[in-house]
């Protein structure tokens, strides 16, 4: 279940970003692209990466869980994802650079942890052949 927690807030936080980029387009008045906007081409970016990064991210949480690994290691995991698409978000959408580069980088850590920890199960288990 707690892969399904993080699946749940990740929704959340993709529904958000959704939203900004339909109140820019309301308030700007631009039904397609980004209309050479800055800030709807942020807010674009911020959604387009989150839906980049997340399925990926919750899909090696899931397995992970599945195979057994440790609750502390799933909840790093879940709230490294989370912090980090937020940093990227906030960086994107309030143009910080800072932000965006620490969220990526956060995002990016996480993505590799799982895929090693999901990895490192595999050949386990491939090993005892079973």
């Amino acid at each position: 279940m707690i892969s399904s927690f993080y699946a749940a807030l990740a929704t959340l936080l993709l529904v958000w970003l959704i939203w900004q980029v339909v109140r820019l387009r309301r308030a700007k008045k631009i039904r397609l692209g980004d209309g050479g906007d800055p800030d709807l081409r942020n807010a674009i970016r911020a959604h387009g990466n989150a839906v980049e990064t997340i399925p990926l991210s919750l899909l090696l949480l899931g397995l992970a869980e599945l195979s057994g690994a440790p609750a502390a290691l799933l909840h790093a995991g879940g709230i490294g994802l989370l912090a980090g698409r937020v940093l990227h978000a906030r960086g994107l959408l309030r143009e910080s650079l800072r932000s965006r580069v620490w969220g990526m980088q956060l995002t990016v850590y996480v993505l590799i942890a799982l895929a090693l920890v999901n990895l490192g199960v595999a050949l386990l288990h491939g090993l005892k052949g079973g």
